[in-house]
């Protein structure tokens, strides 16, 4: 079992920027990545941001490629979202997620095992 806690989300002007904090605990050492994803109210959550354990490989959604950034501290079992220039379309409830897949489809949810709570965030205009 996998355990994640997301925190850092909140309210924030456009333009501004927050940081997402992903703690994981519990079985990580043979995960292949984490990842966020978003779900905006009324819409399918979507596929944000990934990055690997080992050789810190990421990969963005065009929506957010040059404004977000991913990153991981391994002694931490933390994944981290630095976002900025953020826009009033990025609300939503941002979730991170853990997985064992390394093909090409990881930004489908359905090749993350383990998901967390969710945190809200909500960019003002």
């Amino acid at each position: 079992q996998v355990q994640l806690v997301e925190s850092g989300g909140g309210l924030v002007q456009a333009g501004g920027s927050l940081r997402l904090s992903c703690a994981a605990s519990g079985r990580t050492f043979s995960s292949y990545g984490m990842g966020w994803f978003r779900q905006a109210p009324g819409k399918e959550r979507e596929f944000v941001a990934v990055i690997t354990w080992s050789g810190g490989n990421t990969y963005y959604a065009d929506s957010v490629k040059g404004r977000f950034t991913i990153s991981r501290d391994n002694a931490k079992n933390t994944v981290y979202l630095q976002m900025n220039s953020l826009k009033p379309e990025d609300t939503a409830v941002y979730y991170c997620a853990v997985t064992y897949y390394s093909g090409s489809y990881y930004y489908t949810e359905e090749k993350y095992n383990y998901w967390g709570q969710g945190t809200q965030v909500t960019v003002s205009s």
